[in-house]
């Protein structure tokens, strides 16, 4: 008998923290003049903000802040599926105006960018080449790949997530140590592979560190934009990018066949009024 009144109050917390992630509240008090910056917030604080004074501290990130903006992640990737859900009600009730109003929030959900002060700390420039052959960057990229397999890496349904932590830790450390590394991105993918796989949620951050892997390198073996398309196609429903991702692989991506044809198959199935173009949406 309790079951509904919980639940009301589980969404009204669910709806706060989706609101203020999405932008759907009035978060204007954020930026000086109201506006999401262009770069990262964390390098160029407002004058009279904590930090200005050169706090370096406030530019830290902390694991129990990547714990908290896992989890606020997750609250928001369940309003989203939950908020689909209720404009497609309104679709089928005919309610025009309620309808809109569902279209603008889910458009707001959609376009929102993860976190960029966390996203630029923990993600390096997309300047960076790997050039150089360096035997400490290849010990540690060893033993990130151990610790994966360790961990149940390719192994369906059965991991360690303390390792999978581990192992992203110790590609970061490369990445950060030995920044010219013939090894980072194989690094940048493999962290990919760990936010895509082992850390629900995550999936925008994922999407960056495979970017990274073929920006670095545009050569890289690994299937990075491949595995970006998949991660915009079925996790983040974003059909334009997706697009443009599949038509990479097609074009660059040559040497496996097998997501070649999957990429080419997407293709077709993105760009036809059926349903996998209302599931993108």
């Amino acid at each position: 008998m309790f079951t509904r009144p919980i639940r009301k109050v589980g969404v009204a917390c669910l709806l706060a923290c989706a609101c203020a992630w999405a932008g759907g509240c009035n978060i204007d008090g954020l930026w000086a003049d109201g506006r999401a910056p262009e770069g990262p917030v964390a390098r160029e604080p407002a004058p009279n903000s904590p930090g200005a004074a050169g706090d370096s501290e406030d530019f830290v990130v902390h694991a129990e802040e990547v714990d908290l903006v896992e989890q606020l992640i997750s609250h928001r990737d369940a309003y989203h599926v939950a908020l689909k859900r209720l404009r497609d009600y309104y679709g089928r009730r005919g309610n025009a105006t309620k309808l809109g109003w569902a279209e603008f929030e889910l458009k707001g959900v959609r376009n929102v960018m993860a976190f960029r002060y966390l996203l630029d700390a923990e993600i390096p420039s997309e300047s960076l080449r790997p050039v150089d052959t360096v035997t400490e960057a290849d010990t540690l990229y060893d033993q990130g790949i151990e610790l994966m397999r360790k961990g149940g890496h390719g192994v369906p349904g059965v991991f360690r997530r303390d390792l999978m932590v581990e192992a992203a830790g110790v590609f970061r450390d490369l990445i950060s140590r030995f920044p010219t590394s013939d090894k980072i991105d194989d690094a940048a993918f493999f962290e990919g592979e760990i936010y895509k796989e082992y850390l629900p949620g995550l999936e925008v951050i994922a999407l960056k560190w495979y970017e990274r892997a073929w920006t670095w390198n545009p050569a890289t073996p690994h299937p990075a934009r491949f595995q970006a398309a998949v991660v915009s196609d079925f996790r983040l429903h974003d059909r334009d990018r997706a697009l443009e991702l599949y038509h990479a692989v097609i074009n660059i991506e040559t040497t496996d066949r097998t997501n070649v044809r999957f990429a080419m198959r997407r293709i077709y199935e993105l760009t036809q009024d059926g349903s996998a173009r209302a599931d993108a949406g």
